[in-house]
Order: structure tokens, then C-alpha cells, then sequence
């Protein structure tokens, strides 16, 4: 690569320097639970300093932090081959190698966990492998592409683009909807009591969403959880937890979703029998998708201070890297009030930003 070139290259990189050592967070940067506002004026410059005064941040975040380390030696010396001036904007040097105050500020970077397994592998069969590890690995983000399964076949079946969602159960929900109303439907107040019972099945589904979230997909592993319960923790969840950034894995896919759906469905028309269940299914399957909308958004979204999915945003970020045990909810903290896991925001002095 020629000079001119690689200098551009590395202009259009936003590389940071911490401890001694330069990180490119130039895609993580919309992806920075503390917003991308935060990160301003922070391009080739040593952040050590403002990072100290941050508040703390958590195990989970600085382990992720090791994901977007670059060769150290490499950029100081691309700098001082192609630049003279080696000062950002705000006067900090970058090559020179100042003596730094002690950090309190959860500073030292995890010991990387990653040797357990092997990332160019299919990693559902590598699980196995490493139940006495598995909880505190799978609690430990990365940022880097995940294959779960080895054929291609089952491979794509775990891949859902967001919209697939949506194309999927709003015909399946306005048909349930539809043929109960087309039934059932004489008058206004049949009516009304339908829609009565929607809102129902919507309600129930925010406590099933709860429910699901905190006693099946955080189920409580330990170093003796045996193999087949870590494998299916990570299919259902861990995965997410593990590579929290991928785009393809945020949302349900609608195969597994079905599934879930007939088994969940069996008792609840038992119970319902006299209350039209299918109705309700409709109102449930309404909010779930609801809510499978509002954690990809949560995730790549950008929303304004004032929205309720602002709050959500930074509550769903914390339950990710600070509180794996707290903050159960994604649509609402509804439940986690009733149940005691509610997570506890601090107030910010300005407002976050994600684009």
C-alpha cells in the first residue's frame, strides 16, 4: 500500500488511544451504549483522562473494549511516517508516553476468555465444551460475526432480518382477528369487548415476556449446569448476550416462533376456554410483535430524549452490560416494578445520541 493511501485510510478510521494502547471504534461508535455525542472530539486522542472521570463502567464493557484493539506500534509509526504534527485538536499527544495518574476506573482490561472456544467454528457444538466456564464466557461481549451451525441450511434458519417479523405475523394476527371478529362481531358492544379482549391478550403477553426473560432465558447456570442446559441457553439467549451487536439475531424467527407460540397457546385455551382464547392469542401475538420491534430498536435505534424508548434504550443497555440480573423488561419495566429487578438510571446532565 503507498503512503498517500494508507494515510487516507487511516483518516477515515476514529481511533482512540487509552493506557498505552489504540483502540478503532469506528463501528462501534453508533453502537456505544453511552452514545455516540459522548465519544465527540475524542478522534486520535488519549481519552485515559476523561475515561477516569466517567463513571465507572462495567466488567462486560471493558472486556468488549478488547474487540477493537489495533497494533499499537503499527499506528504510532503510520503517524510518524506521514504526520509531524502528533497533537489532536485539544493539544494531547498522541506518541509521546506520559506518566498517568492510578486508575480506580475498572481500567484493567478482562483477561480474554476467547481461547475456550473457536470463532471460525460452528460455536453451538464448541458449548459442550465449556460448561464449567459457560455462565461468566457467555456474560463477556463481543463484537464479531457468530456461525452457530455448521450446515448452511441451519445456519440461515437462525438469521432473521428485522422486517421478516413483521411481513410474517401481521397477516397471521389480522387473519386470527379477523375471522374471530367476522364471527363474533354483531353488534358494538361485541365489539367493544372483543377489542376488550386484544388489549388482554397485549397485557398478557408483557407478562409472558417477563416471565420468559427472567426464568427461561436467564435460568441460573452454575459450574455444574451440565452441557445440554448451556447448550440450550446459549441457542435461545446467551447467544445474544454473547455478540449483543449482531444485527441477524435480534429478532425472533418466525419458525421457532410458531412453536413456541402452539405450546405456550395449549394451556392458556384451557384456561381461556370460555373467554375466546383465539382472540386473545391474537392480542398476545400483537404484543409480542410489538415488542420484538422495539428491541431491534432498542439496539440500532436513535431515540429522542423525550420518548419512552429512550429510557428503554439506556434500561436495555444496562440489563446487557452492567445489570445481567435486573431490568428483565423490554417493552415496558412494568413487571420488573412489581417483581423488585427494576434497574435504576442515573440521571445524565445532557442528552445521548446514537446517529
Amino acid at each position: 500500500m503507498d503512503a498517500p493511501k494508507e494515510m487516507e485510510q487511516s483518516n477515515n478510521k476514529f481511533i482512540v488511544k487509552y493506557r498505552q494502547q489504540y483502540y478503532d471504534i469506528s463501528e462501534f461508535m453508533h453502537k456505544h451504549p453511552g452514545g455516540i455525542n459522548t465519544l465527540k472530539g475524542l478522534n486520535d486522542s488519549d481519552m485515559t483522562s476523561r475515561f477516569m472521570k466517567a463513571p465507572p463502567h462495567s466488567d462486560a464493557a471493558m472486556y468488549l473494549m478488547r474487540e477493537y484493539k489495533v497494533d499499537s506500534s503499527e499506528y504510532e509509526s503510520t503517524k510518524k511516517s506521514h504526520s509531524k504534527n502528533t497533537s489532536s485538536e485539544n493539544g494531547i499527544e498522541l506518541l509521546q508516553h506520559p506518566k498517568e495518574s492510578e486508575d480506580t476506573n475498572n481500567n484493567q482490561l478482562d483477561e480474554s476468555m476467547e481461547h475456550l472456544v473457536d470463532w471460525s467454528k460452528a460455536m453451538l457444538p464448541q458449548i459442550k465444551n465449556i460448561t464449567k466456564y459457560y455462565d461468566e464466557w457467555v456474560h463477556k461481549p463481543v463484537d464479531r460475526p457468530l456461525r452457530l451451525f455448521g450446515p448452511w441450511y441451519l445456519e440461515m434458519c437462525t438469521k432473521t432480518p428485522w422486517w421478516v417479523v413483521p411481513t410474517f405475523w401481521i397477516p397471521v394476527i389480522a387473519v386470527l382477528a379477523g375471522l374471530e371478529f367476522q364471527a363474533k362481531a354483531k353488534s358494538t358492544s361485541d365489539v367493544a369487548i372483543l377489542s376488550g379482549y386484544i388489549l388482554f391478550g397485549v397485557l398478557l403477553w408483557t407478562f409472558l415476556e417477563y416471565v420468559l426473560h427472567r426464568w427461561v432465558f436467564h435460568i441460573k447456570l452454575t459450574e455444574d449446569s451440565g452441557p445440554w442446559l448451556c447448550t440450550f441457553h446459549f441457542m435461545i439467549h446467551g447467544l445474544h448476550h454473547k455478540v449483543p451487536f449482531d444485527p441477524m439475531r435480534l429478532v425472533f424467527p418466525p419458525l421457532p416462533g410458531v412453536v413456541l407460540a402452539s405450546i405456550l397457546y395449549s394451556p392458556i385455551s384451557l384456561i381461556l376456554q370460555n373467554h375466546n382464547p383465539r382472540i386473545i392469542l391474537s392480542g398476545a401475538l400483537l404484543g409480542y410483535l410489538c415488542y420484538d420491534m422495539i428491541h431491534y430498536y432498542l439496539h440500532y435505534g436513535n431515540p429522542k430524549a423525550s420518548h419512552h424508548l429512550y429510557d428503554m434504550k439506556r434500561y436495555h443497555y444496562q440489563h446487557h452490560f452492567a445489570h445481567q440480573d435486573l431490568g428483565y423488561g423490554i417493552s415496558s419495566p412494568f413487571w420488573d416494578n412489581v417483581f423488585k429487578t427494576r434497574i435504576h438510571l442515573r440521571k445524565l446532565r445532557f442528552q445521548l445520541r446514537w446517529s
